[in-house]
């Protein structure tokens, strides 16, 4: 029978079951563990899982716009690189672009490409004018001082990693973070990527914060359907 709660319309458990199934998510317990210490079947736990992760995706895609000094670069997850397909990225790899702000927020999206036009209309949207953003010297950035950014490159191709204030190590130490994250969700849907995606950005943002604490708040604002 269905309960009221807080946090969702016609909800089939308690709002304490829902409580704790939360906090052990915030924790970053798998499903499996989860369904184990609440004693809910794994296929609700999953059901309740999907539901958090899309009120974070859509909490993420509203956090904007980055001001000041940004790193940008691009990243590729999932299948191993075909051997001899060459090209930026990795034949068969989801390729991710990311903005991250010198303050220590992060923003990504999955892009179909990395051209000039598919990267610089994200950065747009998402960057406010005037900001000073640093690359690598890939060319789908070229042209960002004439749209009305402050522009700085570092030439990995040579070797270069800095240069003064001039890099991209908060981007890139971000996807290492990343990737070992996902790397637990073994056989993980592409169709589910996403979501796995802007949960890691949610948590890597609020690395400081209490994400139990959050989540409660914005489930509450938003309940689950």
């Amino acid at each position: 029978m269905a309960q009221k709660s807080k946090y969702k319309f016609r909800s089939r458990i308690s709002e304490k079951q829902f409580r704790m199934l939360v906090k052990l998510f915030s924790a970053d317990l798998m499903a499996t563990q989860i369904a184990y210490l609440t004693g809910l079947n794994r296929n609700t736990v999953n059901r309740y899982l999907q539901g958090i992760r899309e009120h974070i995706a859509a909490y993420c895609e509203e956090q904007f716009p980055f001001s000041g000094t940004v790193e940008v670069d691009e990243s590729w997850f999932g299948a191993r690189r075909v051997k001899g397909k060459r090209g930026r990225g990795a034949y068969g790899k989801t390729t991710v672009f990311g903005i991250y702000e010198r303050n220590g927020h992060v923003y990504t999206e999955i892009v179909p490409d990395c051209s000039k036009s598919t990267l610089q209309a994200i950065i747009r949207g998402k960057v406010a004018a005037e900001s000073v953003v640093n690359s690598d010297g890939w060319r789908g950035y070229n042209g960002l001082v004439d749209i009305g950014y402050g522009h700085f490159r570092v030439d990995h191709g040579k070797d270069e990693f800095a240069r003064g204030h001039t890099h991209v190590n908060g981007i890139e130490g971000f996807w290492g973070i990343a990737k070992v994250r996902l790397a637990k969700f073994r056989g993980m849907a592409k169709s589910t990527f996403y979501l796995h995606l802007k949960e890691t950005e949610f948590r890597y943002n609020h690395r400081n914060d209490n994400i139990y604490k959050i989540l409660l708040s914005l489930l509450r604002n938003n309940p689950l359907k």
